[in-house]
């Protein structure tokens, strides 16, 4: 079984694993549009988190993980209650390049719009100025957005959303 990533997975996978590897899903965009009220905010002053929304043509690249078989179970049940607000799981073919062919299928989990905790759209230095004040029981805001810049320039993943947030960031 595999583990497709593209949010705080990326940098804090929390779980064991016997491979990782980069992996990218065709027809989606990573967009910080989903409202975190349990781990990058609180409930009255939610934070913003990735989430990937179904975009024709889009590409999104992050990581996989495979499971061991024996694992699998306890991996899953832990991470549907880490992503409990709002994302639901989701099975994707996963490319090993962004014009590679599949290699696997991989859960993911997926924040759809309309789920109670969706912000919605803004533009990346509004959510900038957001992330820039939020913060929640797994810490700051604006921590998310650097770490999983750098996770995705480690991983030589170029989304110019995410660039252009931290960039917005620094810049504040």
């Amino acid at each position: 079984m595999w583990i497709f990533a593209y949010g705080s997975l990326i940098f804090r996978p929390d779980f064991s694993y016997v491979e990782r590897r980069r992996a990218f899903v065709h027809g989606f965009a990573r967009r910080f549009w989903q409202g975190s009220p349990d781990h990058r905010g609180v409930p009255e002053a939610p934070g913003r988190v990735a989430t990937l929304l179904r975009v024709e043509g889009a590409l999104c690249g992050g990581c996989a993980y495979r499971l061991d078989p024996r694992d699998a179970e306890a991996t899953l049940a832990r991470l549907d209650h880490r992503e409990r607000a709002g994302f639901d799981r989701v099975l994707l073919p996963l490319a090993d390049a962004p014009d590679g062919a599949p290699f696997a299928e991989g859960i993911t989990y997926v924040a759809a719009p309309h789920n109670a905790h969706f912000l919605g759209p803004l533009d990346e230095p509004a959510i900038a100025r957001h992330v820039r004040v939020s913060r929640g029981p797994s810490g700051p805001n604006a921590d998310y957005v650097r770490e999983l810049h750098a996770a995705l320039r480690a991983l030589d993943v170029d989304d110019p959303h995410v660039e252009a947030i931290a960039r917005a960031l620094d810049a504040l």
